[in-house]
């Protein structure tokens, strides 16, 4: 299979994720944790823990595409490390794939994904650090994007329930959907949340869908150049500047010298 219809060919199981995933009415399967003693304990709304649980649900369906398409799969071994799944092609291509959730914040936007570092191994091409392979190894790197709704209804976190009351459990989360995108196409030029070193995304949920973000015309070259040579205020302060030398793509532009295409 070439490289470029791996994107096709993981979104056609895209079906099979809704189903380890969602129950018919297209609310989350998982209800809570049970102990020894069968007591059911309600999951919590924090985001960290619902995207865990939803990777290890989607892990099986990603085995069956990559026995599909005769790739070897390996994972992550640190759960800090980039990416979450590498495939290796009949040809010995190496491919990334990084397991996102996001949820929606309305019926057009997310709250957005991070798509990992910008800094240590996304710079340092050739390190071994934090990363399965060293980064200038793969020959693309994709993110399988997984959009849900919050619930709306009240979560009783303190309740513990028995099996008796499985189906009165509301789920925490439903409605969900899927992307896959080379990760450049759906970058935005910003770090993601927080104080940690991420690549931001794209909230649009059409722009997250056709891979529109803005270094989708700019290219790969683009996208690697700018997050590589992005500094935060920090950064420059270290490397004795007064600021970054641009804080957007415009600035990235002008200061490269690039006509926006």
């Amino acid at each position: 299979m070439a490289l470029d219809s791996f994107q096709k060919s993981l979104l056609k199981h895209a079906d099979n994720f809704k189903e380890v995933l969602a129950t018919p009415s297209g609310d989350w399967s998982v209800k809570g944790f049970i102990d020894i003693a069968k007591n059911i304990y309600t999951i919590s709304v924090d985001t960290k823990v619902v995207s865990k649980i939803i990777e290890l649900m989607m892990f099986p369906v990603i085995k069956k595409f990559a026995e599909e398409n005769k790739y070897e799969m390996i994972f992550c071994t640190e759960q800090n490390h980039y990416p979450d799944i590498t495939f290796i092609t009949k040809e010995k291509h190496k491919i990334s794939l990084d397991l996102k959730s996001t949820y929606r914040k309305n019926d057009e936007a997310v709250s957005g994904f991070t798509l990992g570092a910008f800094t240590g191994y996304f710079r340092f091409r050739d390190s071994k650090k934090n990363i399965t392979f060293p980064y200038q190894e793969y020959s693309k790197h994709y993110i399988l994007g997984i959009i849900y709704t919050r619930q709306e209804g009240l979560i009783d976190e303190n309740r513990i329930y028995t099996i008796e009351d499985l189906e009165d459990i509301l789920s925490v989360i439903k409605d969900f959907d899927f992307i896959v995108q080379e990760k450049f196409k759906i970058a935005k030029d910003r770090p993601g949340s927080g104080n940690t070193k991420n690549i931001g995304s794209c909230v649009k949920i059409s722009e997250l869908k056709q891979g529109a973000g803005p270094f989708s015309k700019l290219g790969v070259k683009v996208f690697d150049d700018y997050w590589m040579k992005y500094m935060t205020l920090e950064m420059a302060l270290s490397a004795k500047l007064s600021k970054p030398p641009y804080t957007n793509l415009k600035e990235y532009l002008e200061y490269r010298n690039i006509q926006n295409l």
